[in-house]
């Protein structure tokens, strides 16, 4: 790809949302062109349809498959050949299953190389479970898709907020935290913020389990018992982590300021604050895939579906924030590569003794 645009897989999500409408809205900026190569998974008559809708004038290139995109145009990947009937801010059976085939047809050509980054559409969590899909959201299915150890990194230029779960029931949040998961997730943000971003010695603050860290196991043991053992053995390793942190006052108190990252220990822990402060401009970046994922920080927005009130900030910040990760992974490859060619070789042993 080097001296050519990065191509840009898109999937639509769920048709009944405001997936198309951001995404057509982001490229009706015909300058969108000079950063990337945008390939849409869906139909021509579905794009046209969402075109008419919402009074667009933007022309794209029907292409029969991803590998044969144009640079220089928005290609539509024909992944059904039906004329789906759009039923704006309604949960149907066909949303789901329309969903489904495009980020299907979209994470297929990304693990062919067809595409360089992918960025999703929201989906419905509900009714997009099938036989061949039974994930509660993108990040599971790209994980199993894409063979990493996925982590939800909510971030945006000041603020990144990665999680020690995610879509886990509140009931089951103190028995998936173990040690061993706390030091798998620190390692996949500390090795994203370095790679992805550009940081060179992350900075990364823990926020507590309980309320108020536990208060001494007042309020809970999984602090004293497990976070912090844990947060000190990484310390005892040489890294900067730090906490954990009472989570009720750390974001108002401006403490955040003070990290390249925060690690919440469950999903509203966590997205709560990013999306207070950050809402409209965050973008839910999917760390520790050998693929870079990214989509905006909101979800179908069925209320406001069809009526072309959707905001398109999150989804264009979570294109260029794509492009961005992109781009500084293979500026941490070639330098890595660099480096390794650049060490001395060390000398063969003939396993020979000398004679005497």
């Amino acid at each position: 790809m080097k001296g050519q645009s990065i191509k840009l897989g898109i999937s639509v999500g769920d048709l009944n949302g405001i997936g198309g409408e951001v995404i057509l809205k982001t490229l009706e900026d015909s300058r969108m062109l000079d950063f990337c190569t945008p390939v849409i998974f869906a139909s021509a008559k579905t794009i046209s349809f969402l075109l008419k809708h919402f009074n667009l004038d933007i022309n794209f290139q029907g292409v029969k498959s991803a590998d044969k995109a144009i640079h220089g145009k928005i290609n539509v990947v024909n992944v059904w050949n039906d004329n789906p009937h759009i039923k704006f801010g309604e949960e149907t059976p066909e949303g789901g299953s329309y969903a489904i085939q495009s980020l299907s047809a979209a994470v297929d050509a990304l693990k062919k190389d067809q595409v360089d980054v992918l960025i999703t559409a929201p989906i419905n969590k509900a009714n997009i479970q099938a036989e061949d899909f039974k994930f509660p959201g993108h990040t599971d299915f790209l994980n199993q898709e894409l063979a990493g150890n996925s982590l939800m990194f909510m971030v945006s230029e000041k603020l990144k907020v990665g999680l020690l779960t995610d879509h886990v029931p509140v009931k089951n949040i103190s028995e998936k935290i173990t040690a061993e998961l706390i030091t798998q997730k620190f390692k996949t943000i500390h090795h994203s913020l370095v790679q992805d971003f550009g940081i060179r010695k992350p900075k990364i603050a823990f926020l507590g389990i309980n309320p108020h860290v536990g208060d001494h196991g007042v309020i809970g043991k999984e602090d004293d018992e497990v976070l912090i053992p844990t947060l000190e053995s990484l310390r005892d390793k040489g890294h900067l982590c730090y906490g954990p942190y009472a989570a009720d006052s750390f974001f108002g108190s401006g403490n955040y300021k003070n990290f390249d990252a925060i690690i919440a220990a469950y999903h509203d822990q966590g997205l709560i604050p990013f999306k207070t402060l950050a809402f409209g401009k965050g973008v839910n970046y999917t760390a520790g895939l050998n693929k870079v994922r990214t989509s905006p920080d909101h979800g179908t927005a069925f209320e406001i579906a069809g009526k072309g009130e959707a905001d398109i900030g999150s989804f264009k910040e979570a294109v260029f924030a794509a492009l961005d990760i992109y781009k500084k992974r293979s500026e941490y490859e070639e330098l890595t590569e660099n480096v390794l060619q650049k060490q001395p070789r060390k000398k063969q042993f003939s396993g020979r003794s000398r004679g005497k």
